[in-house]
């Protein structure tokens, strides 16, 4: 039992020392890259800091790139419940065999 707890509890572990380790890059990123920049899209003008504008690009690159994974998600998801559908249709098939054949065996010891 301590050992099956010792398994889920290190990745949990490391998952926080991960997304601490994370938030202090991401802090020191913030305070050397306070230079304000403009960005310019055809007519349209903003300005910024360039760590603002850099994790925003960044977030627009997490963002298209989940919209790209969505269709292969959703076509898994639908796969793998078109298996669970025949795994238990084939489940209750072999109930209904083993049924029928405990029937038929109870009743050849009868006779």
């Amino acid at each position: 039992m301590r050992e099956a707890y010792q398994v889920t509890i290190i990745p949990m572990i490391l998952s926080l020392i991960a997304g601490i380790i994370l938030g202090a890059v991401s802090v020191i990123f913030a305070l050397e890259n306070v230079t304000t920049v403009t960005v310019t899209l055809l007519h349209w003008q903003a300005s910024a800091p360039l760590a603002v504008v850099l994790l925003g690009s960044m977030l627009c690159g997490v963002i298209v790139t989940l919209l790209i994974l969505l269709p292969s998600v959703i076509r898994d998801e639908l796969y793998l419940s078109a298996i669970k559908r025949q795994k238990k249709e084939a489940e209750d098939e072999l109930a209904r065999h083993r049924a029928a054949h405990a029937n038929t065996t109870v009743e050849s010891a009868a006779i």
